[in-house]
């Protein structure tokens, strides 16, 4: 079953399509230009000990995000 929600709750190992971003993000430009755009699959690599920051694979390129920038990415997630 999929449901959206955000990227910072897809466990490691897992992937996940991008449908949007949360309205109030203030980085969503940035966000974009880092190849984060609707459609596009990622794939959470590792989350630090801590819970922050995680890495994702996009485009072929890995991305480190904080959490806080993780709750406003908006994907589609089966599982």
């Amino acid at each position: 079953m999929s449901s959206v929600r955000p990227l910072s709750e897809v466990p490691a190992g897992a992937e996940a399509q991008i449908q949007g971003f949360d309205p109030t993000c203030p980085e969503t430009q940035r966000l974009r230009e880092m190849g984060l755009l609707p459609g596009t699959t990622v794939k959470v690599i590792r989350w630090a000990p801590l819970g922050d920051p995680v890495e994702i694979k996009v485009r072929g390129y890995h991305l480190s995000l904080r959490k806080d920038q993780a709750d406003h990415i908006e994907v589609k997630f089966s599982g």
